[in-house]
């Protein structure tokens, strides 16, 4: 007796007992085809989740901020095409340094630079002078272009002698004590420098608007000089009463060193005020 194919087969004899043997060999075929189905499905479901991950990928790059929207991953910039150097340009100096600021004292010693106009107030301004906690009265003035009337002694041809243009005389006072600066003013420093240096004699005092005569003939005065640029000054210092002056007379020293650097301080600021103008003029 038999099934159909596939079906159940009888060992011979007859005697109806199965061939277990045969149903085992039957059992095991199909269990191998089931494993294989199912390690083949498991291949295919792994490989299209795969499929969906990486269409997930392109999307996003298609669709993100950084503005590719509507290309595909081949029409996205490489690497290489970014700049390789993003520093920031290095600044630039010119080669050429400027020149150097004019010398305040270039504008004092040459007759054609020195331009600024020659007056007693572009000097000894205002009615007093100021120095630390020392107040001077201004007193008389005088400018004159024939420097020897202005002098004593030998010190008239010493300046005629040098080229003396003008000669300006101030005076001031305080606690009777009188002094009178005498500044000249010469084509060119060497000329200035030789006077200064070969004084001899002195400035005649300037008496007048409050100030009494003093420094008269035979009195003992200090006398100095001194040169600055195209500027000798000179000055007389004296008692108001006649005195004489002695070197224990410390004020009297003090009144005609205060005077002498006001002078010499005037002198130096003019020259700054012609190199300051000079250096910002508009190129011609």
């Amino acid at each position: 007796m038999s099934f159909g194919q596939g079906g159940p087969s009888w060992g011979p004899g007859g005697t109806g007992t199965p061939d277990w043997a045969a149903l085992a060999e039957t059992s095991a075929a199909r269990a191998r085809r089931k494993k294989w189905l199912m390690i083949g499905g498991g291949a295919l479901a792994t490989a299209a989740v795969a499929a969906i991950v990486a269409t997930a990928v392109i999307s996003t790059n298609k669709n993100d901020s950084g503005g590719t929207s509507g290309k595909n991953a081949s029409e996205l910039p490489s690497a290489t095409a970014l700049p390789s150097d993003t520093a920031e340009p290095e600044p630039s100096f010119s080669s050429v340094a400027p020149p150097p600021p004019p010398d305040p004292k270039d504008y004092i010693s040459d007759a054609k630079k020195d331009r600024a106009p020659f007056t007693v107030d572009a000097f000894f301004p205002g009615k007093k002078l100021t120095m630390g906690d020392r107040v001077y009265s201004k007193g008389a003035t005088h400018l004159t272009s024939k420097c020897a009337t202005a002098t004593k002694d030998a010190l008239g041809s010493i300046l005629t002698n040098n080229g003396c243009d003008q000669l300006i005389r101030a005076t001031y006072s305080r606690s009777g004590v009188a002094v009178t600066v005498g500044l000249a003013v010469f084509e060119t420093e060497a000329q200035a420098k030789k006077a200064a240096r070969q004084s001899s004699g002195s400035i005649a005092a300037l008496s007048g608007s409050g100030v009494p005569v003093f420094c008269g003939t035979g009195s003992v005065c200090r006398r100095t000089a001194n040169s600055y640029g195209r500027y000798a000054y000179f000055a007389i210092s004296g008692f108001t009463s006649g005195k004489d002056v002695t070197k224990a007379d410390k004020n009297v020293f003090a009144v005609g060193d205060d005077l002498t650097n006001f002078t010499f301080r005037q002198i130096r600021h003019r020259g700054e005020v012609q190199a300051s103008a000079a250096a910002t003029a508009p190129a011609t």
